[in-house]
């Protein structure tokens, strides 16, 4: 064992192979030298993570950053500071940019911009369109990917792959897992009609439940028919959670933490267009099925779906008003609140965020605290009381929907790469995220 480490964690209870232990962790070159107790032996930094919980790195699978293009509203070093501030030590970026994130020079561009600049880990979606199925074949060894990102429906940006057959091109062809924005686009053109002019309450009228659960069904058959994996994003019905949990081999899917916390039609009178995202927040029934998914272990993941649009954007008339949130920072408040309600315990919050993620899309050295493994932690105090404000928002947006929000248990630590970025809740050390592996 060697003698000298960067710094030894020491106190915290530890969550190692689904038990909280009272244990130190010796962390060396951003990596898990060792754990048990440990003496300090030289000069070894001292982070005390006494009464705290240390849990192993959060992964949020599902945010927008914005950059290239809007990057007045987020770009990937204020959105990785949102990130790490609230406990998240890896993220899954989306392709839906300015000029979008849909071929290889695209792609690069974006490593070259995240380089030096985000707080956190990171890996970017490739973006499919109808025209780039030679591209998608040739990912596997494409540094950074953790891969494709199909528009079944509109959303922000003009990323979109409507037609049947060209869902079956994308979803045959990619040599990665293909995550799936599940709404159909015909349907959604149709219900048009359901739109009305300052009222957001009718957004998930427009967008109904059949609206994704078409989308759903459809994909769901060709990836059956190809035996390839597809994870359908931020499921939001009651028909879907019954149908994915029949397909369990090939098909994986999440869940938004404001789906399970904010319900129709209360959302839309307190927030009014703030509460607005694609696919919608839904009535009570559809938020008590996402509850079940998650108490029978059906649902695998847990994504923010961060995405950040200005005040004065969002307080147009709807439907001018962009349809999104922020929600990188306040995922892992709103989830450990949810974990002290008994709505969920830890170990099936620690699965959704940090091991399926790593099993499922096969990301190296994460997910864990063990021996060899990256040193990446995010340490909580599970009885901490805080209120979230706007202020406390690190994205550029500077505004969340969770504004007032009381929550019970809180992030104070984020170390990535062996280093703390963040400790006691402050921000106290630069930029440190690199690539993830798979």
């Amino acid at each position: 064992m060697p003698t000298s480490f960067d710094f030894i964690l020491k106190n915290g209870r530890c969550f190692i192979d689904g038990q909280l232990k009272t244990v130190d962790i010796c962390i060396s070159n951003g990596t898990i030298k060792s754990i048990g107790k440990i003496e300090k032996t030289s000069n070894e930094k001292i982070l005390d993570a006494n009464n705290l919980l240390v849990l192993p790195g959060i992964i949020d699978t599902q945010v927008h950053f914005r950059e290239p293009g809007s990057t007045d509203v987020e770009d990937l070093e204020s959105g990785s500071k949102a990130a790490v501030l609230g406990g998240i030590t890896s993220v899954f970026e989306m392709p839906n940019t300015n000029p979008p994130t849909s071929n290889q020079i695209e792609f690069n561009k974006k490593l070259n911009l995240a380089k030096n600049r985000m707080f956190c880990n990171y890996a970017f979606y490739f973006g499919a369109t109808p025209q780039n199925t030679d591209d998608l074949k040739a990912l596997n060894d494409l540094e950074g990917c953790c891969g494709v990102k199909l528009f079944a429906g509109s959303s922000t940006g003009n990323l979109l792959v409507k037609d049947e057959k060209d869902i079956e091109k994308v979803i045959s062809s990619s040599s990665k897992i293909v995550s799936i924005h599940s709404e159909d686009e015909d349907i959604l053109n149709l219900r048009k009609k359901f739109i009305k002019k300052g009222d957001v309450s009718s957004h998930p009228q427009w967008r109904n439940e059949e609206c994704a659960m078409s989308s759903t069904r459809r994909v769901v058959k060709i990836a059956e028919r190809y035996g390839k994996k597809i994870h359908v994003l931020h499921v939001t019905t009651r028909e879907e959670v019954e149908f994915l949990s029949r397909y369990k081999g090939n098909v994986s899917f999440e869940i938004t933490p404001q789906h399970l916390t904010l319900s129709a039609p209360y959302c839309y009178k307190m927030l009014g267009p703030l509460a607005q995202m694609n696919p919608p927040i839904r009535e009570q029934k559809h938020q008590d099925m996402l509850w079940k998914a998650i108490k029978d272990n059906v649902a695998d993941m847990i994504g923010s779906d961060h995405a950040p649009h200005s005040l004065q954007n969002k307080k147009k008339e709807y439907p001018q008003t962009p349809s999104g949130m922020p929600g990188v920072q306040t995922l892992v408040p709103l989830m450990l609140n949810h974990v002290n309600n008994n709505k969920l315990t830890l170990n099936q919050f620690v699965k959704l965020v940090c091991e399926n993620p790593v099993r499922i899309f096969g990301i190296k050295n994460k997910g864990h605290i063990k021996e060899g493994f990256d040193a990446d932690l995010t340490i909580v105090d599970m009885n901490m009381k805080k209120v979230i404000k706007n202020d406390w928002i690190a994205s550029k947006c500077g505004w969340t929907p969770f504004d007032g929000y009381e929550v019970k248990g809180f992030p104070l630590g984020t170390i990535v790469n062996g280093k703390a970025i963040v400790w006691d809740g402050k921000l106290i050390e630069k930029a440190n995220g690199k690539p993830l592996r798979f």
